[in-house]
């Protein structure tokens, strides 16, 4: 049996979804009982904690063949990053006494830039979980192709995408949460000693002109993309809730600086199956019971 967190959410329900899919017995981790719900009904087993709780995440991580965790995501931190640094103390002391087989920690492209950004939390989380005595995977996957969510509307009712990776000719790493899902997976099927990175990328990079082409073909109309002006966007993500935009344009400045990258250029990364065509016809077809994502 694997134990896999964040089920309801993309990474961790393609994690679970996968192993189910091939056989494996799966305990899904929920924070209340009528999220497991839909898994007991595959045959899932099901244990209810939060992530903060160290004693009930303990006994949800113990007695199992390995464990794929999560740091839920903190789009809009406070300065420092204390909401992450609690929750990763409190699941670094939960592996510790439940001692799994084997983790497999999701993390990110970018995770071990020293450059201040809204991905240090996942650098925080690697760090914080360098000493754990058993074998760890962490897994850095590029951008997510499902930010694109947020861009839907707008593609259907003006036809412009407003994109703040650029310029728009330049091909950035990312990949399908999906083809997340089941690396993570394969990762808990694998037997290894010690720690390890492994990267997860995309069949290809893309660029914001090729993203807007996706949507073109999946809406059958002509879609472009246009840049939005670095300094419009702290109005821009104030605009939209956030209260401490800086790590978010810090992180977008480094896809675009090119400082966010895999070491060797995604030469070794893992690469996922879904093309961003795909992607995007599955973003427009559910585009209704979608919301935006943020960024990976």
């Amino acid at each position: 049996m694997f134990a896999v967190m964040g089920v309801t959410g993309q990474v961790g329900r393609a994690v679970a979804a996968t192993l189910i899919d091939n056989g494996h017995e799966v305990r899904v981790i929920v924070r209340s009982e009528p999220k497991a719900q839909p898994w007991a009904a595959r045959g899932a087993g099901f244990a209810v904690a939060a992530v903060e709780d160290p004693q009930a995440m303990a006994l949800a991580l113990s007695g199992v063949e390995g464990v794929f965790v999560m740091l839920p995501p903190i789009f809009d931190p406070s300065p420092g990053f204390p909401e992450a640094r609690a929750v990763i103390a409190a699941l670094r002391a939960a592996l510790i006494k439940a001692a799994p087989p084997k983790v497999v920690v999701l993390s990110t492209i970018g995770a071990a830039a020293p450059q201040p950004n809204l991905l240090n939390q996942l650098g925080l989380m690697e760090t914080a979980f360098a000493d754990l005595p058993m074998p760890v995977a962490f897994l850095r996957a590029a951008w997510f192709m499902e930010n694109a969510a947020g861009d839907v509307a707008a593609a259907r009712e003006t036809g412009v995408i407003t994109s703040y990776l650029q310029p728009l000719n330049k091909a950035f790493p990312m990949v399908a949460t999906d083809d997340v899902g089941r690396a993570a997976a394969e990762l808990l099927l694998e037997d290894w000693r010690g720690h390890r990175v492994v990267e997860v990328e995309g069949p290809a990079r893309v660029s914001p002109n090729d993203l807007a082409e996706a949507f073109g073909k999946a809406l059958d109309r002509a879609i472009s993309a246009k840049i939005a002006p670095r300094d419009g966007w702290e109005a821009t993500f104030r605009a939209q809730g956030m209260t401490n935009p800086t790590p978010r344009a810090q992180m977008v400045d480094g896809f675009n600086q090119g400082w966010i990258e895999f070491s060797d250029g995604g030469a070794k990364a893992r690469r996922g199956r879904i093309s961003i065509n795909q992607a995007i016809s599955a973003l427009v077809v559910n585009a209704p019971a979608l919301g935006h994502t943020p960024e990976a």
